[in-house]
């Protein structure tokens, strides 16, 4: 089918073969290169394409961005056409990073502009949690992780992209990285009202509005910054964790504040990270998503560090903490100072054992994670139903675009060779699960059971195995380079032939590990540990 571009067009559908629309005779090979083949989307200002390229091998699918300036003014006209050639110059610019789609064209034709880029196959974020459902705190933490850097590479650019939502992240089907769409070009409003000392960047952001719940006060003022796209990966967040979108959640009628804790269950520290992301108040906001990147760096060690720290609190326990606890912040039983990490495990543990008092870690406002600080809600969060998968099941799921499944009882299932790779399974229970030569990189088993688990030959590069029950489990040959085992419990597990170049690992772990001459250590060397 060919799809007539003439937006006053009463039949804009046409056979192949024509080259002329039969409605109103417009032309139908755009640029006598592009021939659309339907229509993906439409605004006040402009519509969106899906078009094939007939000059190039193969006639690849490409995306088509008309803008449609709304009046004749030809003051109005020239100032949609500069708006138009900074915002592709933009595109072309952001365009190098893989999660943003490369500009292919830009022109002009008929006093009406266009934007060519590369097609995304796949669904967006929306699409995927209609189907399967709201994301774990392991889920959003990864989604988190995973446009953060991004995010901040664009905004390096000057760019800000002033309509981040659930339906501009689309999980790209070839190899399900999340690709970030929609740089506002279709939705420029260009009016006569334009201050002539405007800036760049004004004349870049004002007239895109954005999307009504995501986003912040200052961006609807008209006044974004890049703490504006802040604001709105939070929103995302809290839609992938609720399945909500902003207008089924309550409000602040006072502050005007987002009330969204009593629809998650979430960690008090996530929970923290989230409400700074949201902050009404932008000088109160995350400014960069460096910063949100350095505060979201804790919070997977929080309990490894509060676990694994060996001077207990002598002040007392229970909430017979003296108000002078201070002191035991400041070193050992042994007499010895305690580093700034010690300092903050200690303060965690002494939270998690005495949840009603403040501890003077907080206090004293040290750190980046202020331990006294408590999650007001309404009424219990709602647990997430978990329902056991079978092989066939959870591969489907994963092909789907899926990546969550923390908390699952994945025991025993026969996964070998499986490409599970970037999967969460954050607390899940794998035991004697068979997931030998699978493909498993970057995948995250913080806290899992993964007793007697068969991982023979797979691929664990950079895996997160914070916290991990591996007892017994067979790793032989495996590539754990990157992998990150603090906590983990290696008793008994089989690293013969295993790749750890690079782990974080102790020496403790590798005593009661089993490890031959063919083992690759931490250091990059072969051999026995010890």
């Amino acid at each position: 089918m060919s799809y007539c571009l003439n937006p006053t067009c009463p039949q804009p559908k046409n056979p192949d073969h024509v080259s002329v629309c039969q409605a109103c005779g417009s032309k139908l090979i755009l640029r006598d290169r592009y021939r659309v083949v339907k229509g993906l989307g439409q605004g006040g200002f402009g519509a969106t394409f899906l078009a094939v390229d007939l000059q190039l091998p193969g006639n690849p699918l490409c995306v088509i961005k008309q803008l449609r300036p709304s009046t004749n003014d030809p003051n109005v006209f020239q100032m949609a056409r500069e708006l138009f050639e900074r915002e592709a110059t933009t595109l072309g610019k952001i365009g190098n990073h893989p999660q943003v789609p490369r500009l292919l064209d830009y022109f002009e034709d008929n006093k009406i502009f266009y934007l060519v880029q590369e097609y995304v196959k796949g669904n967006n974020l929306q699409q995927e949690i209609k189907r399967n459902g709201p994301v774990s705190e392991a889920g959003a933490r990864q989604f988190l992780s995973e446009i953060l850097p991004m995010l901040q590479y664009i905004h390096s650019q000057k760019v800000i992209h002033r309509d981040i939502k659930p339906a501009n992240l689309i999980r790209r089907e070839q190899d399900k990285k999340l690709v970030l769409i929609d740089f506002g070009a279709v939705k420029n409003q260009v009016t006569p009202q334009t201050p002539a000392s405007a800036s760049d960047q004004t004349a870049l952001t004002s007239f895109a509005v954005g999307t009504p719940g995501f986003a912040p006060p200052e961006q609807m003022a008209l006044r974004p910054v890049f703490a504006s796209d802040i604001y709105a990966l939070g929103v995302t967040c809290i839609y992938l964790l609720t399945g909500k979108s902003p207008k089924d959640l309550d409000y602040d009628p006072k502050t005007g504040e987002m009330m969204w804790q009593k629809n998650v269950d979430i960690s008090e520290n996530f929970a923290n990270v989230l409400s700074k992301m949201l902050e009404v108040s932008v000088r109160h906001r995350y400014q960069t998503a460096d910063e949100v990147l350095k505060a979201l760096d804790m919070e997977p060690y929080l309990e490894s560090l509060a676990e694994g720290l060996v001077a207990k609190p002598t002040g007392g326990s229970g909430n017979n903490l003296p108000n002078s606890g201070r002191d035991m912040y400041d070193s050992s039983p042994s007499g010895k100072p305690l580093s700034a990490t010690e300092r903050l495990a200690m303060a965690i543990r002494n939270k998690r054992n005495n949840p009603n008092v403040g501890s003077p870690l907080g206090r004293s406002g040290r750190g980046a994670f202020d331990t006294t600080s408590t999650l007001q809600t309404s009424g219990r969060p709602a647990k997430r139903k978990v329902q056991r998968l079978d092989e066939e099941s959870l591969l489907n799921a994963y092909v789907k675009g899926r990546r969550d499944f923390a908390q699952q009882n994945l025991s025993n299932l026969n996964l070998p060779e499986a490409n599970l790779a970037g999967g969460i399974f954050h607390q899940s229970k794998l035991k004697r699960t068979n997931l030998q030569g699978a493909n498993l990189n970057h995948a995250d088993f913080g806290r899992a059971s993964l007793v007697s688990s068969n991982f023979r030959d797979a691929n664990l590069g950079r895996a997160y195995l914070v916290g991990a029950d591996l007892e017994g489990a067979d790793l032989r040959g495996a590539d754990l380079s990157y992998a990150n085992f603090r906590g983990a419990n290696l008793r008994g597990t089989n690293l013969c032939g295993a790749n750890l170049a690079n782990a974080t690992i102790t020496d403790e772990q590798l005593g009661v590990a089993k490890t031959s001459w063919t083992t690759i250590l931490p250091n990059g060397k072969r051999g026995f540990w010890g």
